[in-house]
C-alpha cells in the first residue's frame, strides 16, 4: 500500500474474497476445529465481597453491584487481584475504592458511597514507581476540599499501595482542581477520563500516567508533578478526538508517544502532528501493523499513519462512515502482517476485516452487546495461533464464524437507560490462568461476579504465575 502525503484521500480499497487456500482452510472448520483447543470453560467465578458492594433500585430490581473493574497482582503473590470502585456526581469522581483477590477475600476498601460510573474511569493498577510493588493510582474526592473555582476542585491524585490501600502520595495539582467542566456545544467527550500508564521520559519502567480532560491532555509522573500539559484545538461535532487516547513508542526512541485520532504528541507533550483526518475518531490505537513497523491506527474512516503522520491506507467515508471501535491482531495467520477489525456503522453489530495490504477480507455482524461495544481480540490458544473476538459473552473467529458463547454468563443486568451504556461487559483478555493462554475476564458494573473463561481443556497444574500486560494495564474499554 503505497504512502500517501498527510492529508489527502486514499482510493477505497477493493472488497475482496479470502483467498482459496484461507477459504478452504477455514471455511468447513467446526467451531471446535476452529478454536483448536476446545470450547470456553469457566475457569473461575470470584464474588464481590459483600462488604465491597453497594445497592440500588434500578427499574423495578433490587442490584447489589460493585460498580467499575481493574485487576492486577495486587499482593506480589503471583496471582491476579481486582479493584472495584465507585463515583460521585453522575460517575466521574472516584469515592470508593475496594480491592479483593481471586477468591473473593478482601484485602482493603477505602471511602463511601458513589455510584456505578458512566465510563470507566480514572483508575490505574501499575507498578508507577518501578519498585517492584502494584500500586493503585486514582482521582479521588475529597469530600472536605471545595469544589471551586472548578468543577474538579474537591479531586485529589493519589498512589496507594496496592496491597493495603495505605496512601502513599497524595497531590492537588492546579491543572486538575482547576479544570472545569463545559459540554454544551463543545464536544470534549470530557467523561472519558481514563489514567493510562506510559513511559514519556526513557525510564526503566513505565513511571508516568497520561489523562484526557475534554479538550485538555496532562501528564504526570510517579511522584505526582505535572510534567506537561496539552490543549486539543476545538472542533465540530463529529470531529472529536478519540474518546480514550492511546500510548506507545511510534518513533523508537524509548520513550512513549500519546495518540488521540486528530493529533500525536511526542514525550514532552509537543504535536508531531495536528489536524482533523476524519470524523468519529472514536478508538485509536498504537501497535505493530505491518511487520516490525509501529503504526498510528484510527477507526475514523479506517486510519493508518505512520510516525509522521503520513497517511498508510484510509478505507474512506464510504467504507468506514462511523468506526466506532478498531482492534489489531494477527486474527487469520494465513494472510501477512496484521489486520484490523473495525465496528464501521456506530453502535450497530456490523464489523469488517481489513488485511495489512488494504483490503477488506470479510464484512459480518457480531451478536448484540450492550450499547453495540466491548469487542476485544484474545489470543485463545497463544500467541502462536490466530487471535479470536470476543463481544457480549461470544466468541468469533476473525472472519466471521460464531465459536462458541460464554458458557452461564448471565443476561446483563442494569438500565436500559440512558444510552443502554450502564449495563456493558468488560471484557479484559490476559494470562490470567498461567498457562501461557490468554484468558476473557468478563464484568458487568452491574452485577457481583467477576466471570473468567479459559480454554478447554481445564488444567490448573502448569500454572506459571500471572504477569500483568499492557492490555490489562491499560484496558481498551468502551472507546
Amino acid at each position: 500500500m503505497r504512502v500517501k502525503s498527510p492529508g489527502t484521500r486514499q482510493d477505497r480499497p477493493r472488497v475482496i474474497l479470502l483467498a482459496a487456500a484461507l477459504v478452504a482452510g477455514l471455511g468447513g472448520a467446526s467451531p471446535l476445529q476452529a478454536l483448536e483447543r476446545g470450547e470456553p470453560v469457566l475457569w473461575r467465578k470470584v464474588a464481590v465481597p459483600e462488604e465491597l458492594l453497594d445497592t440500588a433500585q434500578v427499574e423495578g430490581q433490587t442490584l447489589r453491584y460493585g460498580g467499575d473493574l481493574r485487576m492486577g497482582d495486587l499482593t506480589g503473590s503471583g496471582r491476579v487481584d481486582f479493584v472495584v470502585y465507585r463515583s460521585a456526581e453522575g460517575g466521574i469522581k472516584p469515592c470508593f475504592l475496594g480491592a479483593f483477590d481471586d477468591e473473593g477475600k478482601t484485602l482493603w476498601h477505602t471511602g463511601r458511597g458513589g455510584a456505578q460510573p458512566v465510563r470507566p474511569g480514572a483508575v490505574l493498577v501499575h507498578d508507577l514507581d518501578g519498585d517492584g510493588r502494584t500500586e493503585v493510582v486514582c482521582f479521588f474526592r475529597d469530600p472536605k476540599k471545595r469544589a471551586t473555582p472548578g468543577r474538579f476542585g474537591d479531586m485529589v491524585v493519589q498512589v496507594r499501595d496496592g496491597a493495603t490501600g495505605r496512601i502513599e502520595r497524595q497531590a492537588a495539582p492546579d491543572a486538575l482542581t482547576r479544570w472545569a467542566v463545559a459540554t454544551a456545544g463543545t464536544h470534549g467527550n470530557w467523561c472519558h477520563q481514563r489514567l493510562l500508564a506510559a513511559n514519556l521520559r526513557g525510564t526503566d519502567t513505565a513511571r508516568d500516567f497520561v489523562v484526557k480532560l475534554g479538550f485538555t491532555v496532562l501528564a504526570f509522573d510517579e511522584h505526582l508533578r505535572l510534567l506537561w500539559q496539552h490543549t486539543i484545538p476545538e472542533h465540530k461535532a463529529y470531529e472529536h478526538a478519540s474518546y480514550t487516547p492511546a500510548v506507545g513508542d511510534i518513533d523508537g526512541d524509548g520513550r512513549d508517544e500519546v495518540f488521540g485520532g486528530r493529533y500525536l504528541l511526542d514525550h514532552d507533550g509537543q504535536p508531531v502532528w495536528q489536524r482533523v483526518l476524519a470524523h468519529h475518531m472514536d478508538s485509536v490505537a498504537i501497535t505493530l501493523w505491518d511487520g516490525d513497523n509501529v503504526r498510528s491506527i484510527c477507526s475514523g474512516y479506517g486510519h493508518v499513519l505512520d510516525a509522521q503522520g503520513r497517511v498508510l491506507l484510509e478505507l474512506g467515508a464510504e467504507a468506514v462512515p462511523h468506526g466506532q471501535e478498531v482492534r489489531v491482531a494477527d486474527f487469520a495467520p494465513e494472510l501477512p502482517g496484521r489486520e484490523m477489525m473495525i465496528r464501521y456503522r456506530g453502535h450497530r453489530p456490523d464489523v469488517m476485516l481489513v488485511g495489512n495490504d488494504g483490503a477488506i477480507v470479510k464484512r459480518f455482524k457480531l451478536n448484540h452487546s450492550p450499547n453495540e461495544t466491548g469487542m476485544e481480540a484474545v489470543y485463545w490458544n497463544g500467541t502462536r495461533g490466530p487471535a479470536v473476538l470476543v463481544n457480549g459473552g461470544v466468541l468469533w473467529h476473525g472472519t466471521g464464524r460464531r465459536l462458541a458463547a460464554l458458557p452461564d454468563l448471565p443476561p446483563p443486568a442494569g438500565p436500559k437507560r440512558p444510552a443502554r451504556t450502564m449495563a456493558w461487559y468488560h471484557a479484559i483478555p490476559g494470562d490470567v490462568a498461567g498457562d501461557r493462554r490468554e484468558e476473557v475476564v468478563v464484568y458487568n458494573p452491574w452485577d457481583r461476579f467477576v466471570w473468567i473463561y479459559t480454554p478447554a481443556p481445564l488444567d490448573r497444574d502448569p500454572y506459571q504465575g500471572y504477569r500483568p500486560g499492557p492490555r490489562q494495564v491499560n484496558p481498551r474499554l468502551m472507546d
